[in-house]
């Protein structure tokens, strides 16, 4: 049993600096959840990676089709069927699955020679797979590519910005529960937040689950630690490896985000991360607000760039 007050702490927290801006309706249901003891107890007598707020939140989502709607309905959603709720809870995960995230990504694969073979850590379905099969609107910077997907992304500093998509001959994710694409797409629907761009977000996961399901990836089950050093030394020769993750190393506690460091700087490997500035000590994090919620892009453990966490903006430095 965890201690209902630090659970209180997380979601407040959450409804405080993580949910505003992206989910004002979220961070709302998060204050409501902080103060409501049963719900608090509820959560306490989970593991402690299942008390997250985004995986309540979208297990609730994918049980109803839609968020609910005020405190008192979430309430009544879990503890009138506390089961069915601690079920769904208890067997999933919160692997939000962002293909936008891929317009940040493409200027960090620019100087590097193709053809590229990628390596997702925390995969989720695999979307962030192919950048080289979405399109691109970079504002300024102009458009690239061609497919039914296309990311918009608002650009400022001077990105390496390149002049035609990378070639990708090896695409593998990495996941302790891959999702399916096609199969999944409810669950990763329900993950998307309720607020600014939703819709816009809901139809570019369907797009992207479709890109994917027309060539899938390889994805690998197991703990990243123990199964990347294998998945780096399968690949065939002349391609040039790169391992790539979004927002995965912050679930791991400390100690592994640093073993996880030693080994990718231990492999022939290239290196880019999208994680808040505060997952690393190992990385010379630019100055920025206490308040700032954007992720630092770095390449190889340098930092190039400030990202949105959704996608749609790149802030280059220097």
């Amino acid at each position: 049993m965890g201690d209902p007050a630090a659970v209180a702490r997380r979601w407040r927290a959450f409804a405080d600096h993580e949910a505003p801006v992206r989910s004002p309706h979220y961070a709302a249901l998060a204050t409501g959840v902080a103060a409501d003891p049963d719900l608090l107890a509820f959560l306490a007598a989970l593991p402690p990676l299942k008390r997250q707020p985004n995986l309540l939140l979208g297990v609730l989502t994918l049980l109803h089709d839609r968020p609910p709607a005020d405190d008192a309905e979430l309430r009544a959603w879990v503890l009138d069927d506390v089961d069915r709720v601690r079920t769904e809870v208890l067997a999933r995960a919160t692997q939000t699955n962002e293909p936008a995230r891929c317009a940040a990504l493409l200027p960090a694969l620019a100087g590097l020679p193709g053809p590229l073979a990628l390596i997702e850590v925390g995969a989720s379905a695999g979307l962030c797979l192919y950048p080289d099969r979405y399109a691109y609107d970079y504002r300024p910077g102009g458009r690239l590519g061609e497919s039914e997907l296309v990311i918009g992304c608002e650009v400022t500093g001077a990105p390496p910005l390149p002049a035609r998509l990378p070639e990708v001959a090896v695409r593998v994710g990495i996941d302790l529960n891959p999702l399916d694409p096609v199969a999944d797409a409810a669950w990763l629907r329900a993950l998307v937040w309720p607020g600014p761009g939703h819709d816009e977000r809901v139809a570019r996961l369907s797009a992207a689950a479709a890109v994917a399901g027309r060539e899938p990836a390889r994805m690998v089950t197991g703990d990243l630690l123990e199964v990347l050093p294998d998945a780096v030394a399968s690949l065939p020769a002349g391609v040039t490896p790169v391992v790539f993750h979004t927002a995965v190393l912050t679930y791991l506690p400390a100690a592994s985000r640093s073993a996880f460091v030693e080994l990718v700087r231990s492999l022939p490997v290239h290196w880019v991360s999208q994680e808040g500035p505060e997952v690393f000590t190992e990385l010379a994090v630019p100055p920025h607000p206490a308040t700032d919620e954007r992720f630092l892009l770095a390449v190889d453990g340098t930092p190039v760039a400030w990202t949105a966490p959704h996608g749609g903006s790149l802030d280059w430095l220097g």
